[in-house]
């Protein structure tokens, strides 16, 4: 059995569908930041089968919970206060995202314009579907994240 201590002060990602873990973590930006990160992989799920967990020993603001959400809303935020879990917080999916995704439309003014920030916007909640709010184009899977 595998024993990772608890955490005093920050949060737990809890519910990251298995294999999602080291792709949250960079997309957080989480390697960047001079905090205890513990990154549980495969853990057993009785619900998932396998999961990713992954604990964050730094405060739940520095958290972008938007490209959380955008990345996988099904995961469930643990905020820890005092070695204690003090809140469960849901993620929903943003009607807009900031600056994360780029827009793959050669012709697109955003694409042209650098300067321009990169917006998306929920165009489809059911299918989950984002669209560039300067062109329209699709976001598809396989189009690259922004770093």
């Amino acid at each position: 059995m595998l024993n990772i201590g608890k955490i005093e002060e920050g949060f737990v990602l809890d519910h990251i569908q298995a294999g999602k873990g080291m792709q949250i973590y960079h997309h957080l930006g989480l390697d960047k930041l001079d905090s205890t990160v513990a990154i549980i992989k495969n853990a057993k799920s009785k619900v998932m089968g396998k999961k990713d967990i992954l604990k964050v020993e730094c405060d739940i603001d520095t958290l972008n919970l938007d490209i959380l959400a955008f990345i996988d809303h099904n995961i469930t935020v643990n905020v820890i206060k005092a070695g204690e879990i003090i809140e469960k917080r849901a993620l929903v999916l943003p009607k807009e995202i900031h600056d994360v995704l780029r827009c793959h439309n050669p012709r697109c003014i955003s694409s042209i314009e650098q300067e321009l920030p990169q917006i998306f916007y929920l165009a489809d909640e059911k299918n989950e579907v984002y669209r560039c709010k300067y062109c329209d184009e699709k976001y598809s899977d396989g189009d690259a994240v922004k770093k």
